[in-house]
């Protein structure tokens, strides 16, 4: 773990504008001592200064460390786990020694805060919205991999060693333009509530491995 100190060694506010391009979350703990402690991780995705993202590290407050994620935080009776793909958070988590796994509080300012928000206030809603996503997602995979493997087995060597393989769907470019952004929303959409499953978001609009 990185000790040095941050160029902010105080957690900064979140920002309305930082909606999309940072991620701030929280655990609140009770130290040693029997004292309660807030620690914070931030996650600047479009990487700090120097062009690298890190995982920052606070407690009540003062900057602690920071790790590339994926990355995990020696914690007081555990570990905090951050993982990040294209769209934003894949995990965030504290993992107990014994086992027990309790996810992170989004800050109620950033754009996971305020989807937890509507999932709390608006179930129904918030699971329409979910589903949806899923369903995206697979007609994305449904539609893009065979138009992704035809164009792969017209390649000369290719065609030549194992033959073209033809797909039943071919979409004007207006369509695969309009299910490349539908997929970039969903896959955004589900980052925002710390979703990750290996067929949707290691699919074609992911950023995870």
């Amino acid at each position: 773990m990185e000790l040095k100190p941050a160029s902010t060694p105080v957690l900064q506010p979140f920002r309305w504008w930082q909606a999309f391009s940072r991620s701030l979350l929280h655990l609140r703990l009770r130290g040693p001592d029997g004292v309660p402690q807030t620690w914070s991780v931030d996650i600047r995705h479009g990487g700090d200064a120097d062009g690298e993202v890190y995982a920052h590290l606070y407690r009540d407050g003062l900057h602690m460390a920071r790790l590339k994620p994926p990355a995990a935080f020696p914690m007081p009776g555990g570990a905090i786990r951050i993982a990040v793909s294209t769209y934003g958070l894949r995990q965030a988590d504290y993992v107990t020694h014994d086992g027990a796994v309790r996810q992170l509080e989004p800050d109620a300012s950033s754009a996971e805060g305020l989807r937890a928000h509507l999932d709390r206030t608006r179930p129904g809603l918030s699971r329409l919205i979910g589903v949806t996503s899923a369903l995206v997602l697979l007609g994305s995979l449904a539609l893009g991999v065979p138009q992704l493997l035809q164009s792969f087995t017209e390649i000369p060597p290719v065609a030549e060693s194992i033959g073209t393989f033809v797909s039943p769907f071919i979409l004007p470019a207006w369509a695969n333009t309009s299910l490349l952004l539908a997929g970039v929303a969903a896959s955004t959409e589900r980052a925002l509530r710390l979703r990750y499953n290996w067929l949707l978001d290691g699919g074609l609009f992911s950023g995870g491995d």
